[in-house]
């Protein structure tokens, strides 16, 4: 997939794109919807099937005090974008220029003018221009005036519930990983360089890999069990998010303990894909009734992790 950082100098070949409009924080199953339209859009013109998405987050623009819980940090967000049939995707820095251009400013400076886009793929409910002014109505209204088509993709759910990336966070926030999963279409990952701890696992027998979640992550405290990449490579383990309340009520890391490993993570990159959520956190008598629940915690994980790998 080619990736160009923002609209003044994109090259010849990379303008003219059926081009979908979002945020993508997730890509959920209502972003693909998107990205399925702007496929079909781009198919019929003979053009490629774009996504244009705004980095930080406008949420972390107007709010910077306020963390936001993102569900896919930039480069895991281009990976999935690819995986979704994007072939091309335009990153457009979010800052006071761009959030005071009005809805017909930046259709023309950066949609016409910067990417000349023949086909837009928006939601029902998108957006635009300062003061978010601008919808769907006016962004068909515009692509009349300036000459490219505009899809509107109306709301994509399930059971009565709306996929969103407020959705998903929702049910992570509440440990329903199944649900979150239903949502995305695929499994929630967090990546992250692992850090040294106090090592409590270790004197368990548990030794964890640590890393730090994003600023603002909400995942439910408990035991998860999960699958981990280490260098390409895939391993089972278990996971713990919490405050250890066991010993010091301390800032939540998140702890990985990788079955049959028995190498140096220290400073590596790993990735940890979430599976499901076995059970809340709470507070041992002391370390020895706390490793006799880590054993049975990790038995259910190994269990929950062989199914999922036969399936």
């Amino acid at each position: 997939m080619d990736i160009f950082h923002g609209y003044d100098h994109v090259p010849p070949g990379a303008r003219g794109a059926a081009v979908a409009i979002g945020n993508f924080d997730g890509v959920h199953k209502g972003h693909q919807a998107l990205i399925a339209r702007a496929g079909d859009a781009a198919r019929g013109l003979g053009v490629r099937t774009a996504a244009l998405v705004f980095e930080p987050h406008p949420r972390e623009f107007f709010q910077p005090a306020r963390p936001l819980f993102r569900l896919t940090p930039l480069p895991q967000k281009l990976i999935l974008l690819e995986s979704y049939g994007v072939n091309l995707t335009y990153v457009i820095t979010f800052e006071q220029e761009l959030a005071s251009m009005s809805a017909e400013t930046f259709v023309e400076r950066v949609l016409v003018a910067g990417l000349g886009v023949k086909h837009v793929v928006i939601g029902h409910n998108f957006l635009f221009g300062r003061s978010r002014t601008g919808n769907a109505g006016q962004m068909s209204d515009l692509g009349r005036a300036f000459g490219f088509g505009v899809s509107v993709v109306p709301p994509v759910g399930e059971g009565g519930e709306l996929y969103s990336s407020s959705a998903v966070r929702a049910e992570l926030a509440q440990g329903d990983i199944t649900g979150a999963t239903q949502m995305l279409g695929h499994r929630w990952k967090v990546e992250g360089v692992v850090q040294g701890g106090a090592r409590r696992g270790t004197g368990l027998g548990y030794p964890t890999a640590n890393i730090a979640l994003g600023k603002g992550a909400t995942l439910a405290h408990g035991i998860y069990a999960v699958h981990v990449g280490v260098d390409g490579a895939r391993h089972q383990g278990a996971a713990y998010l919490g405050t250890r309340p066991t010993f010091d009520d301390g800032s939540p890391v998140l702890e990985v303990f990788l079955f049959d490993f028995d190498d140096d993570l220290y400073g590596r990159t790993i990735e940890v894909e979430f599976v499901e959520f076995l059970r809340g956190d709470r507070k041992f008598d002391g370390p020895d009734a706390l490793k006799a629940q880590m054993d049975v915690d990790c038995a259910r994980a190994r269990e929950i992790l062989a199914a999922d790998s036969a399936a």
